[in-house]
């Protein structure tokens, strides 16, 4: 009887084991594949805030990613898509095959190519693994929007996609960034981040007659080199000690991307504000020594600034310059009578200044009229506009009397000037 017991015991388990068994590993296997989803989602979600997608993809007073930003081109302005995955007006129904035909090549998946605003030739480096991370956070772990995507501002026939397809042909370098043996992975790391995801190069490198970026990479030259945008001038970022930063320790360089502020040097605005806000003070320290560690390694090159823009000099207010009352009047009260602001520079001072001791007012020009506004999750750094309580005529004077009283040279700068930089603000943005 014992053996007859313990014999049917035994059956009883196996069979309890036969059923449950594949119950278990099912659910094991589907907690791995939630584990492995959630670790892609984090990884692609590092990757998009990296890329800042966000300040692009999103208005103002709009959901994150849902488009509708403005973006000027010489015809006019186009805007940036609803890129959640919401089916009807954004990427949805989008394939892994279809995202990276997007990242890669800037071909959408109804076959049309978009324009190259979209710094896909910076995305092109991308890693497969990156881009299917990114695929599963706006799949999986960005909210759908149901909003419609705007038209461009200019008609037929500029509206035209095919001829991007030439563009494609002339400029486009597709192909993922290869790993350099030679080269420290820190180093390596850098080169990816500023060449890829961080897309440095759509702001700060020249562009040519197709609106192509000149250079890719730091193999070739003009590389980071600096350019106008968008009335404003992305400045040299080579290693060259005048014209770029290669007087900034690497650290101030992190510092600077961390923060959007570094005492008696630069302190930023506009649409390097937004990559701070948005992007870099949100980015890993490791990422930022390694993107800081690369930028010191990029090859010199010169232009028509000869000294360092925050080169210290000696400050020579000139009481008899217009511009003099305008900035006791409605600059002192934060930045001090002779231009010293705050020690924790959270009133910049005007010596050292890497904005006033540009030999391009555009700047400087920019900040007096819309402001500048950073939130680095620590600190919020925020200066008023003054676009409406000073004229085109004031405004030139101010910025005269700044550049000659702490920029340690002159610089002709007039209303006109001033007039056609009113319309390039920031303010569309979200904050």
């Amino acid at each position: 009887m014992s053996n007859k017991k313990t014999h049917w015991s035994i059956k009883r388990l196996t069979r309890f084991l036969v059923v449950v068994m594949p119950l278990y590993s099912s659910l094991s296997y589907a907690q791995t594949a939630d584990a492995e989803s959630d670790f892609a989602q984090h990884k692609g979600r590092y990757l998009a805030i990296a890329s800042d997608c966000v300040a692009c993809h999103t208005a103002s007073g709009g959901k994150p990613f849902s488009g509708g930003l403005a973006m000027p081109l010489p015809m006019g302005n186009i805007y940036s898509t609803n890129i959640t995955p919401d089916k009807t007006y954004g990427i949805g129904e989008y394939t892994l095959e279809d995202f990276k035909k997007v990242l890669r090549e800037g071909i959408r998946r109804d076959g049309s190519n978009l324009y190259p605003a979209m710094p896909f030739p910076s995305y092109t480096k991308l890693t497969d693994e990156d881009i299917a991370n990114l695929y599963a956070y706006f799949m999986h772990g960005v909210e759908p929007v149901n909003q419609t995507n705007k038209k461009p501002d200019f008609s037929w026939p500029l509206t035209l996609r095919w001829p991007l397809m030439a563009w494609n042909t002339l400029f486009l370098e597709k192909g993922a960034y290869q790993y350099k043996s030679d080269r420290s992975p820190e180093w390596n790391r850098g080169a990816y981040l500023v060449q890829g995801a961080a897309h440095c190069g759509s702001c700060h490198t020249p562009r040519g007659l197709g609106m192509q970026e000149k250079a890719y990479d730091e193999s070739q030259k003009g590389f980071l080199a600096g350019a106008k945008i968008g009335g404003w001038e992305a400045f040299n970022i080579t290693s060259d000690k005048a014209s770029g930063i290669g007087s900034w320790t690497q650290q101030e360089i992190v510092q600077y991307l961390k923060t959007g502020n570094v005492p008696f040097k630069a302190q930023a605005a506009g649409s390097m504000a937004e990559a701070i806000t948005h992007s870099f003070s949100k980015m890993n320290d490791a990422d930022l020594n390694a993107i800081a560690g690369y930028l010191k390694d990029i090859q010199a090159v010169g232009d028509e600034q000869t000294r360092p823009r925050s080169s210290q000099v000696q400050p020579r207010p000139n009481d008899e310059m217009p511009g003099a009352n305008i900035y006791l009047n409605n600059c002192a009260s934060c930045h001090g009578r002779e231009g010293a602001g705050t020690t924790d520079g959270y009133y910049p001072s005007m010596l050292g200044n890497s904005v006033i001791g540009a030999n391009d007012a555009n700047n400087l020009i920019q900040v007096i009229l819309h402001g500048a506004n950073v939130n680095n999750g620590k600190d919020h750094y925020f200066m008023p506009a003054f676009s409406d309580q000073l004229s085109n005529q004031q405004i030139a004077q101010l910025a005269e009397y700044l550049v000659e009283s702490f920029g340690g040279h002159a610089l002709n700068v007039t209303p006109d000037q001033v007039e056609k930089l009113r319309g390039s603000s920031n303010e569309d943005v979200v904050q």
